[in-house]
């Protein structure tokens, strides 16, 4: 079975000996993610948007429901009903972090270790069991952002996820190239036309909505705390 770019991005915010999250708001990050899959492989689409006040509304195909599992629940989703990648990107999202490292120990590339934070609240982590496909994802990615070569289909549609959490700089070894120039070039991938129309709208559609989803989650959590 294929990884799925939601695994790959999940397995870039874990830390590796930590089994910890590196981004405190992965949800939209990870339904955005789904969401960039189908696109990819033409099971959803993004209608034309009609006036600057409408939303664009993300559409699924008829009879392109994908076979693997958390992509065809996710379709199932977007075919309910015509909805903005903002709305779909968090509904995707909920308990897909979970899900998603539960395959990936099922694949070996991940440990589960059950434990207690203070003695009291239980905690999973997720610790790297094998690092060999991370490692991989990490030098296509420093191919792109630090050699500047351009980048296959998955590994821009990765880079685009990446720039929209600002953890593009964070998980290649950038050899002394500052990390604002590593945030520009994923900036110019993003916007890049690496991809059919049709596929770059949806991926823009979607990382469009990550970024906000992610600002808007950190700022509530922010005034929360305050």
């Amino acid at each position: 079975m294929a990884m799925l770019i939601a695994e790959d991005l999940l397995l870039l915010v874990l830390d590796d000996d930590k089994g910890t999250l590196t981004t405190a708001h992965p949800q939209p990050a990870l339904g955005g993610a789904l969401l960039v899959e189908l696109a990819l492989t033409d099971a959803v689409h993004v209608e034309e948007k009609t006036s600057v006040w409408r939303s664009a509304k993300v559409q699924a195909v008829p009879g392109a429901r994908p076979d693997d599992d958390v992509l065809g629940t996710a379709y199932d989703a977007v075919a309910e009903r015509p909805r903005t990648a903002q709305d779909l990107v968090d509904r995707l999202g909920k308990g897909l972090k979970d899900r998603l490292a539960e395959r990936l120990v099922d694949r070996g590339l991940l440990e589960r270790e059950e434990g207690r934070v203070l003695g009291l609240f239980p905690r999973t982590r997720w610790p790297a069991a094998d690092s060999t496909h991370e490692q991989q994802l990490r030098s296509s990615l420093s191919a792109a952002l630090v050699q500047g070569l351009t980048p296959d289909e998955r590994t821009g549609a990765l880079v685009a996820l990446l720039h929209a959490i600002d953890k593009a700089h964070k998980v290649v070894d950038r050899d002394r190239l500052p990390a604002r120039e590593v945030r520009k070039r994923a900036k110019s991938i993003a916007e890049g036309e690496w991809a059919a129309k049709a596929v770059r709208d949806a991926i823009n559609a979607s990382t469009a909505a990550v970024a906000a989803m992610t600002a808007s989650t950190a700022a509530a959590a922010g005034a929360a705390s305050s």
